[in-house]
């Protein structure tokens, strides 16, 4: 469903050299991973014997029963509809390997060699096993079958799932196998292992994981023997991990007794589109890979995985914190850059007591800070019209005079009068054309000023309120520089917040601003009150920038975003509330193409941007309704 698949990492209670008694265990995770509906299954490395039996590998007896535990875990797996990877080892032309095999419904579709072994301290592979890494396109007898066997198999399910296997060391080697296999399709990597721990390893093994994971934008999944292991010189905790695009999904919990099985759902189709839009992967050499196809993997009926309702804000207050800074230090230099090559004396920004040009406002004096340039060289115009609130106006002023900018006050009302009246409008009529005239006449007179003083306009408008175009063309669409262009509104929220937070004279200011609802302030107050609130209007900032991310970041479905939205906005909005602003952003987001097309600079700060030099292209005149007929 929406290209999730259910992968599950087992570590089955181990009894070292005793494959029946292996098989048991097995065969019971296996019937567990049944009922938790999972799609693949991931067991460690040698499973039905154990990795620490050490020169028992040479024993005929052990390799019998490897084989007679084997047929009984294919019986038992014969109605199972998943995957699962079995560690092995195998003879073939008198030499042993260190293998996984991969079983769908009883059968053994292929069987890969571990490329790497380690060598060195507490390991000794190589006294048992020969790598296979050069070994491609052969076969191996097992069970009286001829299985594919070698370092180029890949396994794919018709669905858009292509399953590579890796064994262990192969991921600590300079260049992995699943460098390779993702190259050639690859999306999900499962790694049969036997790590074992000291001082610090699990956290590296971690950062292994979930780093390639992030290269190869794939999901990685890995199983590690447990402690059934021999101790007599090293310990086994059973680490299961799963990873998906640098992030941990899952992971099991070291050192267990009993038999554990750990599961996450992985996106799949999310990380296809990744690959499509980000980085370099399609210059990556692709390798020859025999693909073994199987039938339809079964996915989840329902996701269990959290969705995170704001995409573009860590949930970690550390490491929002972090965030902030270092947006802020973006920006500032960002603008720092511009003013230096521009040899601008002043930045010039209309300040209304807003979000965004508090935003806007901070980061410039932030810049000017930098520069060891006198604050009251930057040039706040706040321009009171006949939608502006005393709130507002006075949070203006107030932070203006906190921050040491010159503030001057150019009230618009006479203008827009006379505009009206040039065009013939009646300002009784307070349509589209009355917001508009007000807005136009505010970056008239920001640009004039400019002009005058030897400066630089800064915008304000931020990267959601460009999504949706919500801004008036030729008006606060049109800046010298866009500084917050890169910026989402719930990411601007915590900015703001982080102001607050550095600078405790600010806070009172600052945290009135960011209680004040959103609002252009264009139509007539109501008892002094702001009477035209934005998420009225358009809807929730918060569902619009979880469309976003999700519409850009990897190209998601319609009914996708749908579907995420209500799991990640549950108790907050209903399914068809989030239906109705889904279609209002996508009709929004292609219909105004056009202010894009011309909008002006601005810095990049995050993975999606809407520069119409850098990250986004798209005619202006793309039809929305395939997007929106099946919502």
């Amino acid at each position: 469903m929406y290209g999730f698949y259910r992968v599950g990492t087992a570590v089955p209670r181990l009894h070292l050299a005793d494959p029946e008694q292996n098989a048991h265990e097995i065969i019971a995770l296996l019937k567990q991973a049944g009922e938790e509906q999972c799609s693949v299954l991931l067991f460690p490395e040698l499973t039905l014997t154990g990795y620490s039996v050490g020169d028992l590998f040479y024993q005929e007896r052990l390799y019998r029963e490897q084989m007679r535990a084997l047929e009984k875990v294919l019986d038992a797996a014969e109605t199972l509809p998943f995957a699962f990877v079995l560690g092995l080892y195998l003879r073939k032309e008198d030499r042993l390997y260190n293998c996984a095999a991969l079983v769908y419904r009883g059968e053994i579709l292929g069987v890969v060699p571990k490329s790497y072994l380690p060598n060195r301290r507490e390991f000794y592979e190589k006294r048992h096993f020969r790598s296979g890494l050069d070994l491609r396109s052969e076969s191996v007898r097992l069970l009286d079958r001829e299985v594919p066997f070698g370092s180029d198999l890949l396994f794919e399910d018709g669905q858009g799932l292509c399953l590579g296997i890796e064994l262990c060391e192969d991921l600590w080697a300079l260049t992995p196998p699943s460098n390779a296999m993702a190259g050639a399709g690859a999306n999900l990597i499962l790694n049969p292992s036997a790590s074992n721990e000291l001082i610090g390893k699990a956290e590296y093994r971690t950062e292994l994981v979930r780093t390639q994971s992030a290269r190869l934008y794939c999901a990685y999944a890995y199983a590690s023997s447990g402690v059934g292991e021999s101790s007599t010189d090293t310990v086994y905790g059973g680490d299961a991990l799963i990873a998906e695009y640098g992030s941990l999904l899952a992971r099991g919990e070291r050192f267990r007794q009993e038999n554990q099985l750990v599961t996450a759902d992985v996106d799949i189709q999310k990380l296809r589109g990744l690959r499509l839009a980000e980085g370099s992967f399609a210059d990556t050499p692709r390798e020859p890979f025999r693909r073994i196809g199987m039938k339809p993997l079964p996915t989840p009926q329902g996701i269990r995985r959290w969705v995170d309702p704001h995409p573009f804000v860590p949930g970690n207050p550390e490491e929002r914190q972090h965030r902030c800074e270092e947006i802020t230090m973006i920006q500032a230099h960002a603008l720092i850059r511009r003013l230096e090559r521009a040899r601008s004396r002043r930045a010039i920004l209309g300040i209304s007591g807003g979000l965004d040009s508090t935003l806007a406002l901070l980061s410039t004096w932030r810049a000017f800070r930098i520069l060891k340039r006198d604050p009251s060289q930057i040039l706040a115009v706040t321009m009171p019209g006949f939608g502006t609130s005393e709130r507002t106006y006075r949070n203006a002023v107030a932070l203006c005079r906190a921050l040491g900018v010159e503030l001057r006050e150019i009230p618009i009302a006479e203008l827009a009068s006379l505009e009206f009246r040039a065009i013939g409008h009646d300002p009784e009529l307070h349509d589209i054309t009355y917001e508009n005239v007000q807005a136009r006449a505010r970056t008239e007179i920001l640009m004039n000023l400019a002009n005058k003083e030897g400066g630089l306009v800064i915008g304000t408008g931020d990267l959601s309120e460009i999504a949706l175009g919500w801004s008036t063309y030729n008006g606060d669409h049109m800046s010298m520089y866009a500084l917050n262009s890169g910026i989402p509104k719930t990411l601007v929220r915590y900015l703001v917040e982080y102001y607050a937070g550095i600078d405790e004279s600010l806070r009172p200011i600052l945290m009135d601003i960011l209680d004040t609802p959103v609002s252009p302030e264009l139509l007539p107050t109501e008892n002094g009150e702001i009477a035209q609130e934005t998420e009225k209007v358009v809807g929730p900032y918060e569902l619009h920038d979880f469309f976003l991310y999700h519409f850009l970041k990897y190209g998601a479905e319609p009914d996708k975003i749908l579907h995420l939205a209500t799991l990640a906005f549950e108790g907050s909005y209903g399914e068809e509330t989030i239906r109705h602003w889904l279609r209002i952003f996508l009709r929004r987001f292609f219909t105004q193409q056009f202010k894009r097309s011309c909008m002006p600079d601005g810095p990049k700060v995050g993975t999606i941007s809407l520069s119409p030099r850098a990250d986004w292209r798209m005619p202006s005149d793309a039809s929305f309704e395939p997007w929106i007929e099946d919502l």
